[in-house]
């Protein structure tokens, strides 16, 4: 009678013999530990991964084979090449996988997609700035980073601290969707002042271009910018502080504390910058502070939360000096402020089997206030400086799920929704909610050469209602190619696009203006198409895209009664861009790397007033350089951003119609003293160019930051 039984606790105790878990870490070509790298474990021969799971702060994960034999794993890891590696199960060591830096076709990128992907399989135009060159350029805001990228163009009314604004493929400067750690910053409608918000503490930029709606919702009209904050990984807690100082009145100090032990892993911050800048009521400060804390409560399931806080001042000297005619005195007393707050709460769940699943709660909330309290330009005419306090406080919080899943290694489905709860109490508005919900389901398949992508949102907002975003791309490998041409590549993709009303054209309040709560989303029709071509062994990449972008339902103010000149919003506006993108990348040797552009947009207005006339703003020609070299003990970076001459108005009746032409050069290096001791400088602007970014508000010259920076502990 005990025979069944004695022979079940022998079987148990041979399985058990033969289960055993698989500990996996990855590391980078330093050696320094991965955060949040997707493993997946697969068995030889077959494409069914049987568990995925994610690195934590340390940089390690663990599977429970179940004695499982002949397995192997693949390693995806964001701003790296994907890695395969061989697994023996009999080890009791951990698998260590050392992970490369990939040519920037191959390297994996997060934002294209919504998962780890390499950038040759999403269909789209992406350029990562990592760690390390962030590191070599110390860039104060998202503005000076961005400046740098292809296919970007920044305009910044003035000195630091000045409106910053992005403009992607002949798009508006509120068509891009901004995101810090997964949290919106944008202002409802797209509004975003990129000269503000600091770059403290990241770990690395994605800039993806082209019409992301279907997975990113209102504002990705033409672009989509996401930063990632640096996670704790050394067991040794590790210490780093500086400060460097220039000319101008600059002053710069940081502090952090980071690590990562057990199960936890941890990174708290903080940094204060201010200038006095150049000229008249041109001072700025900004103080951040911030953390990134991670735990993995189990072998399945990663908590993290992350929190931001900025605090800046700026001085607002307005329209003054037109492209180096001084027509107007500055405003002496004019003064912006802004407080910004975000955090964000996430739960990562591998599984069940291929799924991997992520719940986030997010809230963004901004203050800012613009005064001035002195009539010291006049009021009676232009520029009419006539005292005034403007004000906003808005507040976006909501809760996204999205699910991964991978049926087998060349084939992957997200699905996702997202609640958002938008506040908004601004000047001349309404303080009304608008409650927005969202639905998207993506697909990626590859096949041999052929890389498939479609997916669709599905939005309910509550000012315009409902509306289905869909997108659709391919890649086609046309060529492998040899030593030399290495692989030509062919991208298509269509795509729509859309941005929900700001608060003030939807619920703007007060004499002279009437709401408009029944307003359109604005919407653009794109449609690319491109190719790639590698060469010498993939070790560069030349890459040209051709976009075309019609945008319809634009808002724009209008007359509704003449005698009183009462306005309102509406959906009158029409505008198209086309044009094209190329670029160079590649790296120079296993330090040096390059990355250039140039890009030719064409942009017309197609009703309205300004029919037929190009779109402010949009010059059709620009380019950018980033060249940057990563020693063992010193580090260097040549940034160039080109911008030929553009439609602009001074708006005062002065007939300023254009920004002249400008090159601006920034130059930046460092040198390890020792080894947790380093020296490090930057030159902005060195050519020493006098220009407009914005008419009338003229750019900062030739300025100089040095310091050094300090690591204590770490490894």
């Amino acid at each position: 009678m005990r025979h069944p039984n004695f022979l079940l606790l022998v079987s148990f105790s041979v399985a058990a013999a033969f289960a055993a878990d698989l500990r996996v870490k990855v590391v980078d070509p330093h050696s320094a530990a991965v955060a949040g790298a997707q493993v997946s474990i697969y068995r030889q021969g077959e494409s069914v991964p049987d568990q995925v799971r994610s690195t934590s702060g340390d940089g390690e994960t663990v599977f429970h084979l179940d004695g499982a034999t002949g397995l192997r794993t693949q390693v995806l890891a964001p701003g790296f090449a994907a890695a395969w590696a061989e697994v023996d199960p009999s080890s009791s060591s951990p698998v260590l996988v050392r992970l490369q830096v990939a040519a920037a076709s191959e390297t994996v990128v997060v934002t294209a997609t919504r998962t780890l992907a390499p950038e040759q399989e999403t269909g789209s135009s992406v350029t990562l700035l990592n760690s390390d060159m962030i590191q070599v350029m110390q860039p104060v805001s998202f503005a000076d980073a961005l400046r740098f990228l292809p296919g970007a163009v920044v305009n910044v009314a003035g000195q630091r601290g000045g409106l910053g604004s992005l403009f992607v493929e002949g798009g508006d400067s509120r068509y891009n969707k901004v995101l810090v750690d997964g949290v919106p910053v944008n202002d409802p409608g797209g509004t975003f002042n990129g000269a503000t918000v600091p770059l403290a503490e990241a770990d690395r930029m994605e800039f993806l271009r082209g019409a992301q709606s279907t997975l990113y919702g209102s504002d990705a009209m033409t672009s989509v910018v996401q930063v990632f904050s640096r996670t704790g990984t050394t067991a040794l807690p590790e210490l780093r502080l500086g400060a460097d100082g220039g000319n101008f009145g600059t002053a710069h100090g940081f502090v952090s504390v980071a690590g990562a032990r057990s199960r936890f892993d941890y990174d708290a911050f903080a940094d204060q910058f201010q200038t006095n800048g150049q000229g008249p009521n041109a001072d700025y400060t900004n103080a951040l502070q911030g953390g990134n804390f991670g735990v993995q409560l189990n072998q399945r399931v990663l908590f993290r939360l992350r929190a931001r806080h900025s605090n800046s001042r700026t001085g607002v000297p307005g329209e003054w000096d037109f492209n180096g005619q001084r027509l107007l005195p500055p405003d002496m007393d004019q003064r912006a402020r802004a407080n910004n707050f975000l955090g964000s709460a996430e739960l990562l769940i591998s599984g069940p089997s291929r799924w991997q699943q992520r719940l986030t709660g997010y809230e963004y909330n901004t203050r800012r206030l613009n005064q001035d309290a002195i009539s010291d330009r006049s009021c009676d005419a232009p520029p009419f400086d006539c005292p005034f306090s403007s004000t906003a406080h808005i507040n976006r919080a909501g809760f996204l799920y999205q699910g991964d899943y991978t049926p087998r290694h060349w084939a992957e489905t997200t699905v996702g929704y997202e609640f958002e709860d938008e506040n908004g109490n601004v000047s001349f508005a309404q303080p009304v909610p608008r409650l927005n919900q969202a639905a998207y389901i993506h697909q990626r398949l590859v096949w041999e050469r052929l890389t498939a992508l479609a997916g669709v949102r599905y939005v309910h907002n509550e000012t315009f209602g409902d509306k289905a975003v869909p997108r659709v791309a391919l890649t086609f490998l046309a060529l492998k190619g040899r030593d030399v041409f290495s692989g030509t590549r062919l991208r298509f993709s269509y795509a729509t696009g859309i941005k929900e009303p700001r608060f003030e054209e939807a619920f703007a309040s007060g004499s002279g203006i009437v709401s408009n709560p029944n307003l359109k989303a604005e919407e653009n029709r794109a449609f690319e198409a491109g190719f790639e071509q590698a060469l010498l062994a993939g070790k560069y990449t030349v890459s040209g895209t051709y976009f075309n972008n019609q945008f319809h339902n634009q808002i724009n103010f209008v007359i509704v009664d003449p005698k009183t000149f009462t306005g309102q919003y509406r959906n009158i506006d029409k505008s198209m861009a086309q044009g094209a993108e190329f670029q160079l990348a590649g790296r120079l040797s296993s330090r040096l790397s390059l990355n250039g552009g140039y890009l030719y947009a064409s942009s017309q207005a197609l009703s309205g007033a300004s029919e037929g006339q190009p779109l402010l703003r949009r010059p059709k020609h620009s380019g950018n350089l980033f060249l940057t070299y990563f020693g063992s003990r010193w580090g260097a970076n040549l940034g160039g951003s080109f911008v030929g001459r553009r439609p602009d108005s001074d708006f005062l009746g002065f007939n300023v119609d254009h920004s002249a032409g400008y090159a601006r050069v920034d130059l930046g290096g460092w040198y390890a003293i020792h080894s947790r001791v380093t020296a490090y400088a930057n030159l902005e602007n060195a050519l020493n160019d006098h220009y407009n970014e914005v008419v009338g508000y003229p750019a900062l010259t030739a300025n100089f930051r040095a310091g050094v920076r300090f690591r204590i502990g770490g490894e």
